[in-house]
């Protein structure tokens, strides 16, 4: 009784804040939230390595339900941060980073959506439209880790502007997006050359949140369409390794947490169990959550009514005992 009770306590606390993420009434139609207005550009004389890019921007709308908008951003060349600012801060930054294959990156359901349930709760969240690794970019692989980079740096560097403390940015990373912000939390090196005064901060998050990640690039539980947009057709063993996140060292990273449902039939939750060996064997502070049901891509609006539908609770349960709000 005791598990029942908590379990309706979570999914109560959890109502008010989905509910920012669902449609509103406008008269007699029901309508998505409006976009956030404010945006940041990352790069202030243009994204570096773009001599040999020739592709243009496109942002096409899937939905045809006024209800909800499913957009995704492709050939992106002007990297940017939307910022969702929220109406009572509580010094907790967030860096959302949609997944899409490393083809695309989805802008509402696992970008927008999911950040208006953490700034319902006082987090100011950004909304990062990222390069992708095909499009021409001389950095190739490290295009996308180059604006996660750059990104976590501007909000810190600019920590008193946002309303938010520089030791408190967390990042959150939705299957190819959860790639990518494995890799943001793993690696320490710098993948660009500085810019400005911003690039002096450390690029790294204090916080990371992986739903359902892209993780391994090798073996039968890779993601074949992540591996072949990051890495290209055939590439060596050398570049598996080195962009496989359950191969990397990832010592005095910030703590993690994991969720991932198991009849997941895109990304296998083994990219997560793989993922946690390395977590737990480099003293990573980590939690992981698994659902027996809920899929791939599923992030806030997809779960309603399944117990999955509580996992933005469960992150802040975990953050707040870590003295991190969310």
């Amino acid at each position: 009784m005791d598990v029942n009770r908590r379990g309706l306590l979570i999914i109560g606390a959890a109502a008010p804040a989905l509910a920012t993420a669902l449609p509103v009434s406008v008269g007699a139609q029901t309508v998505a939230p409006p976009d956030p207005t404010e945006v940041v550009r990352l790069w202030p004389n243009g994204a570096p390595g773009g001599e040999g890019v020739t592709v243009s921007p496109i942002v096409p709308e899937r939905s045809t339900d006024p209800a909800y908008r499913d957009r995704y951003a492709q050939y992106t060349t002007d990297p940017i941060m939307t910022v969702m600012r929220p109406d009572k801060p509580n010094g907790s930054a967030m860096l959302l980073i949609p997944g899409g294959g490393y083809r695309w990156s989805v802008l509402d359901k696992e970008g927008f959506d999911v950040a208006r349930v953490f700034a319902a709760s006082g987090t100011t969240c950004f909304v990062l439209r990222y390069r992708l690794p095909a499009d021409g970019w001389s950095a190739g692989a490290d295009a996308p880790l180059q604006d996660a980079q750059r990104a976590i740096r501007l909000i810190r560097s600019r920590a008193a502007e946002f309303g938010v403390r520089p030791d408190r940015i967390a990042v959150l990373g939705a299957s190819a997006g959860g790639h990518l912000a494995g890799l943001a939390s793993a690696r320490t090196d710098a993948t660009y050359a500085p810019v400005d005064a911003v690039d002096e901060v450390s690029l790294r998050p204090d916080l990371t949140v992986l739903m359902y990640p892209v993780a391994t690039m090798s073996g039968p539980h890779v993601h074949a369409g992540s591996r072949m947009h990051l890495l290209g057709e055939a590439p060596t063993a050398e570049r598996i390794a080195a962009y496989s996140l359950e191969r990397m060292n990832w010592t005095e990273a910030a703590p993690v947490f994991l969720l991932h449902a198991m009849d997941d039939a895109s990304v296998p939750v083994e990219n997560s169990l793989m993922l946690l060996t390395t977590l737990k064997a480099a003293s990573v502070k980590t939690e992981v959550h698994l659902f027996q049901e809920g899929g791939h891509g599923f992030g806030v609006r997809l779960i309603q009514g399944r117990p999955a539908a509580v996992w933005p609770e469960l992150a802040r349960a975990w953050a707040a005992r870590l003295d991190f709000p969310l």
